[in-house]
């Protein structure tokens, strides 16, 4: 029992010192986005501004057009993330349950594409959004967020069902449920932790999406919010300030959703690397 204690002792202290290491660049932006430009580049720092002030939130909102860039983000990640989610819940059923050939080479593909460099694909889309006509449109950067992120969303769903009782949907068909109310009424509710992973993972990647947004939206009115940060400032000057107000905005939407859904994200990430 005391060998337990101590090796529990030093899985929190262990566990306190990786939080303190995560936490303090997000304290240090926190703090500086309330400090003035002098407080900033003092020597020694502050690890507290003196003369909290809110005016680096004002210039990035006023001055530097952060809300535009801010709810382009907000209306392009939750469509695509609704969209992805619409698709590989079926997917992920079809290939966790229904007897199709090939399964394990169309994993095998999905996974591929799903580790395929973004770099690799931003001249290709470029092309083919200029072709069809949606460069700068929220619907161009939408359609490519939603097909990058549908096979991991895939995978992480199809896994999850494995780990739903068969029986569940046995008696949804004696019952005369067809094969989508069975997915919508039975299945969907108890994989509810899966899709609330499938969904945190999907805002993040369209949420933090950088060189595809860069790419297809060059005006200014549908730059996201990543584009626009990285956009501050001009040749002679960088405002850390209004940089260091953006993003702590940008990041707290994907806090509080991590905070909100720990317990289903970390449930759905245990189901899907204990399931085959």
């Amino acid at each position: 029992m005391r060998i337990g204690r101590v090796r529990l002792t030093w899985t929190h202290l262990a566990a306190l010192l990786i939080a303190a290491f995560v936490a303090a660049p997000l304290y240090w932006m926190a703090a500086s986005s309330l400090k003035g430009p002098e407080e900033i580049g003092a020597n020694p720092p502050d690890l507290w501004p003196p003369n909290a002030t809110f005016e680096n939130y004002r210039q990035a909102f006023v001055d530097n057009n952060f809300g535009t860039y801010l709810v382009n983000s907000v209306l392009v990640s939750v469509v695509a993330t609704t969209l992805v989610l619409s698709l590989s819940a079926f997917a992920g059923y079809a290939l966790a349950r229904l007897p199709l050939r090939g399964k394990a080479p169309i994993m095998v593909a999905l996974l591929m594409i799903s580790l395929f460099p973004t770099i690799a694909l931003a001249a290709p889309l470029f092309l083919l959004m200029r072709d069809i006509g949606w460069l700068n449109s929220y619907q161009g950067l939408i359609l490519v967020y939603t097909a990058l992120n549908v096979p991991f969303a895939v995978w992480i769903l199809r896994n999850f069902f494995l780990g739903i009782p068969k029986e569940m949907e046995e008696v949804a068909w004696v019952d005369g449920a067809s094969p989508v109310r069975t997915v919508l009424s039975v299945i969907l509710p108890q994989a509810r932790p899966g899709m609330f992973t499938a969904a945190i993972f999907t805002f993040t990647a369209c949420w933090t999406e950088f060189l595809i947004a860069l790419t297809l939206n060059t005006a200014d009115r549908f730059r996201t919010m990543p584009v626009g940060l990285a956009l501050f400032g001009s040749q002679f000057t960088v405002p850390y300030g209004t940089i260091f107000a953006a993003a702590t905005v940008s990041v707290l939407p994907i806090a509080l959703l991590v905070l909100v859904f720990r317990r289903a994200v970390v449930s759905g990430l245990t189901a899907g690397a204990v399931k085959g």
